[in-house]
């Protein structure tokens, strides 16, 4: 039997973490993002969501490879002669939220590691930067500082509100609002279109005869909510319309099943709900559930958003599902536009959600 030719085709190697995390520093570093010294690893750690062991195997390789140089209890120094030149323009693009990635919904988590991905195979490196003080009323310091010290090509900015929206169009910084703007704001967005999609839920429930409709939703006025909102009146218009019912709760099970209480004890107690977020449908459900509340037959509930645990209640949830893959890949081809031409036109681009029929409507 003859040998193997010495050069032939190699297996394919699958790429670890550690290179993952590496390049994505190395893609900083030739890029100017970072000049002098390394941030300390307990914000590289923040920033790149990998563990401290992952990155200092990650530095260790770019230590090896003369990117860095360590002197004792000093911070690694970027050193000036690379393998490389640096480019002229920033390859990061910023994720800015305001929860770490292990505390976000198991969907926003999936469209996160798919716009890495993304991003990653066409050059670029993704940094995710928490803050809760640019969630703030006032968030004009902290973006200041964040900006100055963090500077990125694209800033995406994961459910922001009407005040964060409004510093980065005043500053006019590259920026893609991943969700809805605020009224009055005009900066290139992407999102489910809920509007549409509540407004299919309201005909819905009309057509089987529901006449005391509730929505529930958050206290904060995201743009998908006020759209959701509007959605589900349009689609209740015409004659004799019922009346909808809001319920704005502050996120809290306690505060939530409060207002469900007392709207069960009304002169006009719903009989369907449509809830804004998939993880307060359980709370809807086991709540209605304890009061001897049969559904769908005495309250139907329709999620407007989804998650994969809605796949495994009883009844099944009928719900509203955005494919997360497709959306990260939206998403990734605006930020590399804005990246590279360093506009985009200030539109609302929408993705239709998809009905998933359960037994709850």
């Amino acid at each position: 039997m003859s040998s193997p030719s010495p050069t032939g085709p190699k297996p394919p190697q699958r790429t670890s973490l550690v290179s993952l995390t590496a390049q994505s520093l190395r893609d900083s570093m030739e890029s100017g993002h970072w000049q002098g010294h390394l941030p300390g690893e307990r914000e590289l750690c923040a920033r790149l969501q990998v563990s401290r062991h992952t990155l200092r195997a990650a530095l260790n390789e770019l230590q090896r490879d003369g990117w860095l140089e360590v002197a004792e209890r000093q911070r690694r120094r970027i050193k000036t002669t690379g393998t490389s030149q640096r480019t002229a323009h920033s390859r990061v693009i910023a994720l800015l939220s305001s929860r770490p990635l292990l505390a976000m919904s198991p969907s926003s988590v999936v469209m996160v590691d798919e716009l890495r991905d993304q991003l990653s195979r066409a050059g670029f490196s993704l940094e995710i930067h928490v803050s809760t003080a640019c969630y703030s009323t006032k968030p004009a310091k902290a973006l200041d500082l964040l900006v100055a010290r963090s500077p990125a090509a694209v800033w995406l900015l994961f459910g922001s509100l009407e005040p964060m929206q409004n510093w980065f169009s005043q500053r006019q910084l590259p920026c893609l609002v991943v969700g809805s703007c605020a009224s009055g704001i005009t900066l290139p967005s992407f999102d489910a279109d809920y509007r549409a999609g509540c407004r299919h839920a309201g005909a819905m429930m009309r057509r089987k005869g529901h006449r005391h409709i509730a929505f529930i939703r958050p206290e904060s006025n995201f743009g998908g909510d006020v759209e959701s909102e509007r959605g589900l009146v349009e689609g209740l218009q015409g004659e004799g319309a019922p009346p909808l019912q809001v319920l704005l709760h502050n996120g809290t099970p306690e505060h939530l099943c409060t207002l469900l209480d007392k709207a069960l004890r009304s002169s006009r107690p719903p009989t369907a709900c449509i809830v804004a977020r998939a993880v307060h449908v359980l709370t809807v459900m086991m709540f209605l559930m304890q009061r001897g509340k049969r559904i769908p037959q005495d309250i139907a509930i329709i999620s407007r958003d989804d998650e994969a645990f809605l796949q495994h209640t009883i009844p099944p949830v009928t719900r509203y599902a955005a494919n997360p893959t497709q959306f990260a890949r939206s998403v990734s081809k605006a930020a590399r536009k804005l990246a590279e031409t360093g506009t985009l036109p200030p539109k609302a681009i929408r993705l239709m959600p998809q009905l998933v029929r359960g037994e709850t409507l």
